[in-house]
C-alpha cells in the first residue's frame, strides 16, 4: 500500500512507519512538495497519484462537508487521530498511539473491498482503533 501523511502530523512518524511497514511505501506530503497546499486539493491530488491511505490528525475532517466529499472522492482509506494533551507529552501519546495502531489498521484495509474510515482512539489495547465502511454507516456530510 501507498500510506501519505498528512502535513500536520509530525515528520518524526514518517521513519517509524517505514520501519514497520517496511513492505509498504509511506510518505509524507513535505517530501512530495506539498506544503501548505490545502486539505481538498491534497486528499483529491493523493488518490489520483495511487496512495491508498491518508494518516491526519485533523480529527474533525469528517465534520466539514467539502472535505469529507474530498474524502470520498479520493477513494482513499482515511485514519485519522487526535491529540488530547497539549505540548511533547501530548505528542508522545498521539504518535505513540499511531505507531501502536497502524501495523494492524494496515492489515485490516489490506483485506477490505473498498474505502474505509479509520479513528485511532488512544493507546488502549481493547479500544486502539475503530473501522468503518462509509457505505454502512456513512459519516454525516457524506454525499
Amino acid at each position: 500500500m501507498r500510506i501519505l501523511i498528512d502535513e500536520n502530523t509530525a515528520v518524526q512518524l514518517l521513519e517509524i512507519l517505514r520501519h514497520l511497514l517496511p513492505q509498504h511505501e509511506v510518505r509524507h506530503v513535505t517530501e512530495i512538495k506539498w506544503s501548505g497546499k490545502k486539505d481538498v486539493p491534497v486528499l483529491l491530488d493523493a488518490g489520483k497519484r495511487g496512495f491508498d491511505v491518508f494518516i491526519t490528525k485533523d480529527a474533525h475532517q469528517l465534520d466539514d462537508p467539502d472535505e469529507t466529499d474530498a474524502i470520498k472522492r479520493s477513494r482513499l482509506h482515511h485514519v485519522r487521530y487526535g491529540q488530547k494533551e497539549r505540548g511533547l507529552a501530548g505528542l508522545a501519546l498521539a504518535i505513540g498511539a499511531v505507531v501502536a495502531a497502524t501495523p494492524s489498521i494496515i492489515k485490516d484495509l489490506e483485506q477490505c473491498e473498498g474505502q474505509r474510515l479509520v479513528h485511532i482512539a488512544g493507546l488502549n489495547p481493547k479500544h486502539r482503533y475503530e473501522i468503518a465502511d462509509p457505505r454502512k454507516e456513512p459519516p454525516r456530510y457524506w454525499r
